[in-house]
């Protein structure tokens, strides 16, 4: 089959899907201002017409995966462009000369803005220090005020979609204050409100921690910064392609000044833990079928009932194909990356998810479900080949 065209008729383009794929699946990483990268993704996905039906997201993924899942498909792209053009609508400079110099001390202005300024639509700072705040006072908790987010996914979030799973899954991570343990909010089983999304984004010290029920929550990315376990440990037997964005590269250069230590010990600290997932659901694999060609050298008279439906249940393993798509940082974008919100950047992000992910696509090798016996596979659109 030739390569999918990002310029195919929406309406046939929609229905398609890998042979023997039951799940497209799109999972997002925690990453503040590089979000926009997530945005160029989906919007390539839409093109191609590969659209998700579970979206999942940690922090900024949260708020892109709210934002899709709680549209109707036809306006997902363009609420998508509203969310990122309101919360980079600051202008940074009005000329900057060619140059990674000038380009590094631009997002180094812009970042320092954010800093002092919050950005619009998203967070304010408070009107007094958390330093000078009494214990207990609201604005004693953070730097930040994130009620512009709340009034910004009212406004571009249909929450009633959001709320029906059969139309689309939606699960976004948080990490529970008091407990330190991770949760998912999860369609299938919880009413999603904007607290909700708001939660799994709450990162301290600079944004308040967010009350859910009699729980109070952080950003999910203190634990884990991408929520791809929760899809592994669905036990539905569908066959998925999932399109794992993540944010933060593991892999990187040695640094060579301090800005770079900064840099890279962010990306080490928020790369998440996708191949220790991957490489343990392998393992998991491996014995769930080790232990159905056992069973099946048993006699069927020999078996317990519960050995029995075991045995049934490990007939028919999920096969799943992961593309994982990791944003590549310039050689201008310093510690600062994920709090610099010029439109500039922001256009660059997109533009880079959106060229990442139809190179990703035009891979006929990479759209294709596991053979019976590998029953996962992993590619990495920067990386040829199976990892």
């Amino acid at each position: 089959m030739d390569a999918i065209s990002p310029h195919a008729d929406a309406r046939l383009a929609r229905a398609w899907r890998p042979e023997g794929c039951d799940r497209i699946g799109l999972v997002l990483q925690g990453g503040g201002a590089l979000g926009a990268y997530q945005a160029g993704v989906y919007q390539a996905l839409e093109e191609a017409g590969l659209m998700p039906d579970w979206v999942s997201g940690v922090s900024i993924g949260a708020i892109n995966s709210a934002i899709i899942a709680g549209n109707p498909p036809e306006r997902r792209l363009e609420r998508l462009r509203t969310f990122w053009e309101r919360i980079t609508d600051r202008k940074v400079s009005y000329y900057t000369p060619e140059g990674d110099m000038f380009r590094q001390a631009r997002n180094l202005l812009s970042s320092w803005y954010t800093i002092a300024l919050g950005q619009p639509g998203f967070f304010k700072p408070w009107k007094q220090s958390p330093w000078f705040s009494a214990p207990g006072a609201k604005m004693a908790l953070s730097y930040y005020d994130t009620e512009p987010l709340r009034e910004t996914l009212m406004e571009l979030v249909d929450f009633d979609l959001i709320n029906d799973p059969s139309r689309i899954r939606f699960s976004v991570g948080a990490v529970n204050v008091l407990t330190g343990n991770f949760v998912y909010f999860d369609n299938a089983n919880d009413r999603i409100e904007p607290a909700h999304v708001m939660a799994s984004g709450a990162l301290p010290p600079a944004f308040p921690m967010v009350k859910v029920g009699n729980d109070y929550f952080w950003d999910g990315g203190l634990v884990s910064n991408t929520p791809l376990q929760h899809l592994l440990d669905e036990e539905d037997r569908l066959n998925k392609l999932v399109f794992q964005v993540d944010l933060f590269s593991a892999r990187g250069s040695l640094p060579r000044n301090i800005q770079d230590v900064a840099s890279r010990q962010k990306d080490i600290t928020y790369s998440s833990r996708t191949r220790y997932n991957t490489d343990v659901y392998k393992k998991i694999l491996s014995w769930k079928k080790k232990t159905y060609e056992a069973l099946c050298k048993i006699p069927e008279e020999n078996l317990s009932n519960d050995e029995r439906g075991l045995k049934a249940d490990l007939a028919s393993l999920p096969e799943i194909t992961i593309l994982q798509l990791i944003y590549q940082q310039r050689a201008y974008e310093g510690d600062a990356k994920d709090y610099e919100f010029s439109r500039t950047s922001m256009k660059d992000h997109w533009q880079s998810g959106h060229e990442d992910t139809r190179a990703t696509i035009q891979r006929r090798d990479h759209l294709r479900m596991p053979a019976k016996d590998e029953g996962i596979s992993v590619f990495d659109v920067h990386r040829d080949g199976n990892r």
